[in-house]
């Protein structure tokens, strides 16, 4: 579980919020009203006032990295930095499976890992850098644009993998200009700028 308290993110006031295991929030609001700043500061990559707990633990309880391990941010523009997809992900029998499975379920062939990642679309990237803060199993998703680049094809994939980790009791925090995917993963609605609220999603549209 995800329990947000007092978090000050630029002007807005302080963000109290729980996100239950199983759970996805999105989070909405006009252009530069704190959204992808909210995820960073959940995630740790950007300082912030108040706290952030997992399960309990508080992010000032552990080390950076630990806490990625637990809570992973998914950018709207991913970056890598090894040559080819392949390096970026664990090397173990077990990751391998994982991998193989996940490429196969965002139609992705498994000659995209060892391809030059200029040579990949973006459309490709994005969805490797979904099936990359995966494969280690977060307990947290926090999700900036996780479709963007994609079509409703192979957004429909990601968005059924995003539905199985929710399944699998990980919380998640999304935002997306796509008001149908809203309302197809969100179990609630936190508004951002001056009519700030939380609330369900419509009814009749909750997954």
């Amino acid at each position: 579980m995800l329990r947000v308290e007092h978090l000050k993110i630029g002007e807005l006031p302080p963000l109290t919020f729980v996100v239950p295991d199983g759970e996805c929030l999105a989070v909405e609001g006009p252009s530069g009203s704190g959204k992808t700043r909210l995820l960073r500061a959940i995630a740790d990559l950007d300082p912030a006032r108040g706290q952030v707990f997992v399960d309990g633990a508080e992010r000032c309880e552990m080390s950076a990295p630990r806490w990625r391990k637990l809570v992973r941010y998914v950018s709207a523009e991913p970056a890598w930095w090894t040559p080819t997809p392949r390096q970026s992900f664990p090397d173990n029998e077990r990751a391998l499976e994982k991998v193989e499975r996940g490429m196969a379920s965002l139609a992705l062939p498994l000659k995209l890992l060892d391809r030059s990642l200029s040579q990949l679309s973006t459309g490709e990237r994005q969805r490797l850098a979904v099936l990359r803060a995966l494969i280690d199993e977060p307990r947290v998703l926090l999700l900036d644009e996780p479709t963007s680049a994609l079509g409703p094809e192979h957004s429909g994939l990601v968005e059924e993998l995003l539905r199985y980790q929710l399944i699998s009791n990980c919380s998640a925090v999304l935002v997306s200009h796509d008001l149908g995917q809203i309302k197809r993963l969100a179990d609630a609605r936190l508004q951002l700028g001056p009519s700030r609220s939380m609330r369900p999603p419509p009814k009749g549209l909750q997954r």
